[in-house]
């Protein structure tokens, strides 16, 4: 009997199955795909803010995770937060060459632990997006008291999720951006079950924090003006620049033309009495002003305590040239207002161009008695911190400013991002915000997070508007981070439960 070839006989052994082919991505594939997802985070949030993509760099993410072990996990979570934090945070490379490195490792190093606590399996749908909220609370915590810088709430600032921040604030808004960016990576697996309970999430919470409970209105018509008095953006602080600065502003607030104002506010800093500025000669300017509008002046203040220290405040200063109240900032910019481990810095670094100086830190109330109501104040960088716009809130401010200075800054990240962090302050206590710096941006914005007006970089400009004092407290200004960071914890105890079960030996 002939048989044909290739195929065997009865008495011919039964073949062996091919062993299956590897389909795991190779490393060149692996990184790519990390730089990708990276990179669409970065573009999501300002000066960007392409905010859909956010969910693909998500989606990208969590496929490179699935079923992976801890260290594939923390390793690729690393590599998509250094090609997320890179580009997001560019202006650094500008203030220290050397820095901007460790700083882009450093920051991508919080999301690596967040993929590393979750697990690869199906579970990581509901871990993820607490393990991403915690460490998020952590790296607006640390070090040097946190970097909010860039994060993915700040681009959702013109996305319906944005509203959910009224709930639980800006690291709810964090947790759905993954919720969402996970659900599309479940449906490209065509897994609706997941991918429809993520959405229906989302949308279940941004809906209730389009229903919260607004605040009440004490006064519809408060006629303010905001004074950008110009210059050039990347500079440094020059004790010759004092009487310029100032005059810059004097000039802008002579262009008011409204006689009924009441309220002039200026930004951070620009009034800086030194070597070629006298104090009284510019306490009185400010007096003047205020006379000549019959408004209160709220100003930002530098003045020298000692040889070591500084005082950086904003002031009110009345028609009658009384100065009722003050308030002296709280967080510092690290390196920049105060130098941690100075001794160390001077020693490795002595050419660095530290300050000399540090601001001293205050304890008081954010909070500035003004005629028409008690005013919240965020100084510069404080407005990045969630919790100094709660605290003024709760001191019972009806509205909420943020003097700032970003002069000294390259490009445009610092100050977009902090319009937008100022969006989310607004939407996360139901409160006005008005920005305002001395070279832009300054901007007035709404309780429903909307930039009504905002200057340009480096020109010259008064904005005049009406606003809203409120009173009433939303829910996140109420709870503040903690459920959000009480879910990322559970989570956490839930892996770490499950794994001790899983390798315990069975009874």
């Amino acid at each position: 009997m002939i048989r044909s070839p290739g195929r065997p006989g009865a008495g011919d052994p039964t073949p062996a199955p091919a062993a299956p082919a590897d389909r795991s991505p190779s490393r060149p594939a692996v990184a790519a795909g990390a730089v990708l997802a990276g990179l669409c985070l970065a573009a999501s949030v300002p000066p960007w803010g392409w905010w859909p993509l956010a969910f693909v760099g998500i989606a990208v993410l969590d496929r490179l995770i699935a079923d992976r072990p801890w260290r594939s996990r923390l390793l690729r979570g690393w590599l998509v937060g250094a090609a997320w934090f890179y580009p997001a945070t560019l202006f650094v490379l500008d203030l220290t060459a050397p820095g901007y490195p460790l700083a882009g490792a450093m920051l991508g190093a919080y999301l690596g632990v967040a993929t590393a606590l979750s697990p690869g399996g199906p579970a990581r749908r509901f871990v993820l997006p607490g393990t991403v909220a915690l460490l998020e609370a952590a790296r607006w915590s640390w070090p040097f008291g946190g970097v909010p810088l860039a994060h993915l709430a700040l681009g959702q600032v013109d996305s319906p999720l944005a509203w959910s921040a009224r709930l639980a604030g800006s690291l709810l808004v964090v947790a759905l951006v993954v919720v969402v960016g996970q659900a599309l990576s479940s449906a490209v697996d065509r897994s609706w079950r997941p991918a429809g309970a993520g959405l229906g999430v989302a949308v279940a919470l941004v809906a209730a924090g389009a229903l919260h409970p607004r605040a009440t209105v004490v006064d519809p018509a408060v006629e303010i003006a905001l004074v950008q008095g110009g210059g050039a953006q990347q500079t440094r602080a020059s004790t010759d620049q004092q009487p310029v600065v100032l005059g810059r502003h004097l000039e802008a607030s002579r262009t008011i033309e409204v006689d009924d104002l009441d309220l002039i506010l200026w930004p951070e800093n620009v009034v800086n009495p030194g070597r070629f500025l006298a104090f009284d000669d510019a306490y009185e300017s400010l007096v003047d002003l205020a006379r000549r509008y019959d408004a209160p002046v709220i100003a930002g203040w530098f003045t020298t305590v000692s040889d070591t220290t500084t005082a950086n405040y904003q002031s009110i200063i009345l028609p009658n040239g009384t100065e009722p109240d003050r308030y002296d900032k709280v967080r510092l910019v690290p390196f920049g207002e105060y130098v941690p481990l100075r001794g160390l810095v001077e020693a490795i670094a002595p050419d660095s161009g530290i300050p000399r100086r540090e601001v001293q830190a205050s304890t008081t109330d954010p909070v500035l008695d003004s005629p028409v109501g008690p005013i919240g104040v965020s100084i510069s960088w404080e407005g990045f911190f969630d919790d100094r716009a709660r605290a003024a809130v709760a001191e019972g401010a009806e509205l909420l400013t943020n003097p700032t200075n970003g002069s000294s800054y390259w490009l445009t990240q610092v100050q977009t991002q902090q319009v937008a962090s100022n969006q989310l302050r607004a939407m996360e206590n139901d409160r006005w915000v008005l920005q305002v710096a001395p070279t832009g941006f300054s901007a007035v914005i709404d309780p429903d997070g909307n930039v009504v007006e905002r200057t340009g970089i480096s020109e010259r400009a008064v904005l005049l508007d009406t606003v809203e004092m409120r009173r009433g407290r939303t829910l996140a200004s109420l709870v503040g981070r903690w459920p959000m960071v009480l879910y990322g914890l559970g989570a956490v105890a839930l892996v770490l439960t499950a794994e001790a079960r899983r390798r315990s030996p069975a009874t």
